[in-house]
């Protein structure tokens, strides 16, 4: 139990309504809505009978942090390996033989959910899996045995699997009351471009802030030779999907994608939306579409591309698609260097003029204008079009791609890329095929095994969320350290913030990025045992000035 943790039990609803309403307050009912000070009386994780307990702070007027711990261990997970997952009984067959061939008895542990590809209640498939083992070193030693006679596993603990569990489970959660906070709520760049990462916790230090919590996905460790196919590639600590950072367009969009959107100081107006990003440059009657935002001309980090994207246009989540047909715009958001490669590039002062071009990419972004960088035919129409003196005119704008209206951009708006959508209008609104989780393979790349993995198995995770009467709701879950807290699975993860109280809610980057700060500390324990994982943005709580 967390130092000045209360018992859930003995005072209902007090926790949360505390943080909602930023004073004492008592019992509270079922979830925060519309003008009161409501709370979920329990999270809605494993049997209700659990202990839970909630630990509440006033971080600043209109700012409330609460910890809460509910659960303990349940005496039926345990250790095990897997050695893959099968969605087809010739798959779990293979893996068996090759199991048994190594000297081992194979089980079959049913996936958590089903597929969204497959009508009715179908499950996406088995893990199959060798022992169970009361601790982690016996597994991971049955793991290396298997390993020796050419069988790999992965060793994991069961309790992570998304079934019923008892936990643990240990969160926090930051409240944010727009009508009542004075400071500044937004988005805000690790190291202040876009190359690089850093700490959710020196950002805050950084920046001075109250509270902070990592962001969006980006580029972590860019795959092999930095080709399109799975996981991210690009500039390392480059943000895949949406970034808006004091009303500048940092990143394109994950195109159909929902983002956080902070469009007030304050918070006011927050909500989860839907969006696309229309990008274009033109040159009196000529006009050419630009495909990307300060990133690697080539690599559509989470797809959702346009133009000659490949091989899909959709938005497929830890997925690099490929274009080799592209006009890059950088701005001084990227830094001073820009990317080296094989196109054409332009340089534009600060009112759009071209004062160089050059074959090959690579070389200085200008601190006041932008660069150009085109490959394939967005070379050839830079050659044309963008020769020294000529005045080129730069269009970005960001869509509601539900309303197809454009959203208007403040100075003091804010976006932040996420996904899934959890919750929309109070209701849980899961759609991974939408959201870029198809289990579809792709080009090969096993796509089963990664949605089990990353959708129905529980994983530290962070989320936001919007009230009805606008507070904004951020949510960290710990997670893959069993004896301290299993994580949440999407699905959980969705009915956590929907008993919170959100009527709209996201999925935000997790895993190892997933951090939360309150008066300087960290809160809760990094999944990753070199700790606290560096990100490439993060939403952060500021005093007022």
């Amino acid at each position: 139990m967390r130092r000045g943790a209360v018992r859930h039990g003995l005072i209902g609803g007090l926790a949360l309504a505390c943080l909602a309403a930023g004073q004492a307050a008592s019992a509270a009912p079922s979830r925060l809505d519309a003008g009161t000070a409501q709370a979920a009386d329990r999270l809605p994780l494993g049997p209700a009978s659990l202990m839970e307990t909630r630990t509440p702070r006033q971080v600043a007027t209109g700012v409330t942090h609460i910890a809460i711990e509910r659960g303990q261990s349940s005496p039926d997970d345990f250790w095990t390996v897997t050695v893959g997952v099968a969605s087809t009984e010739a798959e779990a067959a293979e893996l068996e033989r090759q199991i048994r061939a190594a000297g081992y008895e194979p089980r079959r542990d049913a996936t958590a959910g089903t597929s969204p590809l497959s009508p009715g209640d179908q499950p996406l498939g088995w893990m199959v899996r060798v022992g169970r083992f009361a601790g982690q070193q016996a597994a991971q030693a049955a793991a290396a045995e298997l390993a020796a006679k050419g069988v790999r596993g992965s060793v994991q603990f069961t309790g992570e699997d998304g079934r019923a569990t008892t936990g643990p489970w240990s969160l926090d959660v930051l409240i944010v009351d727009p009508r009542r906070f004075s400071g500044r709520l937004g988005s805000e760049l690790a190291t202040g471009i876009v190359p690089g990462r850093e700490t959710t916790s020196s950002i805050a230090q950084r920046t001075g802030a109250l509270a902070a919590v990592n962001g969006g996905y980006f580029v972590i460790s860019p795959n092999e030779g930095g080709k399109p196919g799975p996981g991210l590639a690009g500039t390392d600590g480059d943000l895949a999907g949406i970034s808006v950072v004091r009303g500048d367009l940092v990143s394109e969009a994950v195109n159909g994608r929902p983002a956080l959107v902070i469009p007030t100081d304050s918070g006011t107006g927050t909500a989860v939306r839907r969006l696309k990003t229309l990008l274009s440059v033109r040159t009196g009657g000529e006009r050419r579409e630009v495909t990307g935002l300060n990133r690697q001309p080539g690599l559509v980090v989470n797809c959702g591309g346009v133009g000659d994207a490949y091989p899909l246009a959709q938005p497929a989540h830890d997925y690099t698609c490929g274009n080799d047909n592209e006009v890059i715009v950088f701005t001084p958001r990227f830094g001073t260097a820009a990317p080296q490669g094989q196109g054409y590039q332009v340089t534009l002062d600060g009112n759009g003029t071209v004062v160089s071009a050059q074959e090959g990419r690579g070389g200085a972004v200008p601190a006041q204008g932008s660069l150009l960088q085109g490959t394939g035919t967005g070379a050839g129409w830079l050659r044309q079009h963008a020769r020294p003196g000529v005045r080129l005119k730069l269009s970005r704008s960001v869509v509601d791609a539900e309303r197809g209206m454009p959203l208007p951009i403040q100075p003091q708006t804010s976006i932040v890329n996420g996904g899934p959508l959890l919750v929309r209008d109070g209701e849980v609104a899961l759609d991974p095929v939408r959201d870029g989780w198809s289990p579809q393979d792709i080009d090969g790349a096993d796509r089963g095994a990664f949605y089990n993995g990353w959708y129905l198995r529980r994983n530290p995770r962070t989320a936001a969320g919007v009230t009805r009467d606008g507070r904004i709701i951020l949510l960290t879950a710990d997670g893959r350290r069993p004896a301290h807290s299993v994580g949440l699975s999407i699905a959980e993860v969705a009915q956590v913030m929907r008993g919170l109280g959100a009527v709209d809610a996201i999925n935000l980057d997790g895993g190892g990025s997933t951090a939360m700060i309150v008066d300087s500390a960290l809160q809760g324990v990094p999944s990753d045992s070199s700790g606290e994982r560096p990100d490439g943005d993060a939403i952060v709580v500021l005093p007022e000035r």
